[in-house]
């Protein structure tokens, strides 16, 4: 723990002199979710896991979630749902059936799960159903463009699962399938059109190294982070943070 402690420290200089507008693309998700999620709102987050936010940010979670007035999380691991402590109720079930009624929800999100949809023009459209019109679906997730996604395609499971509990000390079960079918800014356009929803914003973003714990390593990333923070290099970026809003009712006659 303090050998992981010192190089999280080393890792906070070598980006504060290399790239130090950087932002954790999970603190700006954060930021488009406070902006995002109505006061008083029922809000549904699909893949909820056992948190919505980095376990660090618990309290800010907890504030994010009581501007809420019911929030429901979905996920099909149930051990997951058990361990979730701010929302306030868990239901067990997939993307792909819903169990709630049409137009209920005021505000949808996903956080890391949309790369692991296996047909996400069903699984969209079943979010969309169960939004109001009007209501927005807020989501975070890898872009197949960067280079993380790139080099994530040439892991195989096995090696990616042992690389997310070295460099992310994530556990076995807290890694899943990748998809990527819904993870580049062309497909997500066509997606939106045919599931009734508009798009209000797609944000392309950098996020902090991945090999953060290995100084050589984070070195050459963190270079490469600051290239991509110009504006000819945004299709290259990690990270994804998309807010779509279910189109209106058109009127007849």
């Amino acid at each position: 723990m303090k050998t992981r402690e010192a190089l999280n420290r080393s890792y906070g200089f070598l980006k504060k002199k290399i790239v130090p507008q950087l932002r954790y693309s999970q603190a700006i998700y954060e930021d488009v979710l406070n902006s995002a999620i109505p006061d008083n709102s029922a809000w549904l987050d699909v893949g909820c896991g056992h948190h919505l936010l980095p376990p660090w940010r618990f309290e800010e979670e907890k504030k994010l979630f009581g501007k809420a007035g019911v929030v429901i999380g979905l996920d099909f691991d149930f051990p997951s749902l058990l361990k979730h402590k701010t929302i306030s109720h868990g239901v067990q079930g997939v993307a792909d059936q819903l169990p709630f009624k049409d137009d209920f929800f005021d505000a949808a999100t996903a956080n890391m799960v949309v790369e692991h949809l296996d047909n996400p023009k069903i699984q969209f459209a079943e979010i969309n159903r169960v939004l109001k019109p009007g209501a927005r679906f807020v989501f975070h997730t890898p872009n197949e463009t960067g280079y993380f996604a790139r080099l994530r395609r040439l892991i195989p499971g096995v090696v990616a699962t042992k690389l997310a509990g070295i460099l992310d000390g994530r556990e076995a079960d807290d890694v899943f399938e990748i998809q990527y079918k819904a993870n580049r800014e062309d497909k997500i356009k066509v997606l939106a059109e045919d599931t009734n929803f508009e798009i209000e914003q797609i944000k392309l973003v950098s996020s902090d190294a991945v090999c953060s714990i290995i100084p050589p390593l984070a070195v050459v990333e963190l270079f490469w982070i600051r290239l991509l923070m110009r504006s000819s290099m945004r299709r290259f970026r990690t990270n994804l943070i998309v807010t779509l809003r279910k189109k209106a009712r058109q009127r007849l006659g």
